[in-house]
């Protein structure tokens, strides 16, 4: 199970490329994100370009809008019982994993980066796992989307997770061309015995 609310960014208002004024899940800390749809063309990413493709794509992305840096993030409780609950994690036999698709477009270096920092009762930082962002060269320097994930052990005493999601514009232009989709953290129990 996701525990991120609307990492697919489907929900609220959207589905062109101008700004948003909020993010159903997400709260907005700087900038002004954008759900642009997949549809909308003109140099952002379509079905035909690399990226999650299909059903999995859905209807629309997260780009970074018109501002030079844009933040969102998502604070999200870990859960407290059952096999992935808060003794199993005290135990270390709970592992996550926060994957997402992120990208850009064409031969420019605006991307995307996601981030999880795992907190304790107190919200003290426990441990932080940074994806992202996705060179123009890793690209290929075409506008595309590129699956990334990390996966590890949660650790000991977390409680819950701050997930941020920022894009930044690194070149002219108005538009922030940081693109991400698919944001996902989910937690396994992972069998281990003490």
């Amino acid at each position: 199970m996701n525990l991120l609310v609307n990492g697919d960014a489907e929900k609220g208002p959207g589905g062109t490329a101008e700004p948003v004024g909020r993010v159903v899940g997400w709260t907005v800390r700087q900038g002004a994100p954008a759900l642009v749809g997949y549809d909308v063309g003109g140099g952002y990413p379509t079905p035909a370009d690399p990226g999650p493709g299909g059903a999995a794509a859905g209807a629309r992305f997260f780009s970074g809008g018109n501002s030079p840096l844009t933040t969102l993030v998502q604070e999200a409780d870990l859960p407290a019982g059952g096999a992935t609950g808060h003794r199993a994690v005290d135990a270390g036999r709970v592992r996550y994993v926060l994957s997402g698709w992120l990208g850009g477009y064409a031969g420019q270096e605006d991307g995307a980066r996601l981030s999880v920092e795992f907190r304790d009762r107190a919200g003290t930082p426990l441990a932080l796992s940074v994806l992202g962002p996705v060179s123009a060269a890793e690209r290929g320097n075409v506008t595309a989307l590129v699956e990334r994930s990390a996966e590890a052990a949660v650790p000991p005493g977390a409680r819950s997770a701050h997930v941020q999601l920022s894009f930044t514009r690194s070149g002219g232009g108005t538009s922030n061309d940081g693109y991400a989709d698919g944001i996902s953290l989910r937690l396994t129990a992972s069998g281990r015995h003490s």
